[in-house]
């Protein structure tokens, strides 16, 4: 059976997506991608990723205006934090450290809710095929 192998993109609107844009590239290291197929993608790199539909009234969502939500994994997140809050940028670091690894929460200029992970336990290594 064929399957995806991960996610090819993620899109959404934004009143200025220039600006946000520019916001990814320059906090968070996304390329920005031009709007010509030769312009090229941003090439991730490879790890886990987890799919999942989520409850109507699922916590870490933010408010109930937002339908998606979108997580980074990050090697560092102590210092993927430090960078953002030297930047002025607003993160919550979770407390709690779960099997699988940390997060830390923040917003876009657009205050879209991002979720970063660094991951732990069994999502540090690629599981057998």
């Amino acid at each position: 059976m064929e399957k995806v192998t991960g996610i090819g993109g993620f899109f959404f609107r934004s009143k200025s997506s220039d600006i946000l844009d520019d916001w990814y590239e320059q906090h968070l290291g996304i390329r920005k991608v031009g709007r010509e197929y030769e312009d090229g993608s941003w090439w991730q790199d490879a790890g886990p990723t987890v799919f999942a539909s989520e409850p109507q009234n699922a916590q870490g969502m933010g408010g109930p205006e937002y339908s998606w939500r979108i997580n980074f994994r990050v090697r560092n997140l102590d210092a993927m934090v430090a960078q953002l809050r030297a930047a002025g940028i607003a993160v919550e670091v979770e407390t709690t450290i779960y099997p699988n690894g940390r997060f830390a929460h923040l917003c876009d200029p657009d205050g879209n809710h991002i979720e970063l992970w660094e991951p732990g336990g069994t999502d540090l290594v690629r599981p057998a095929m």
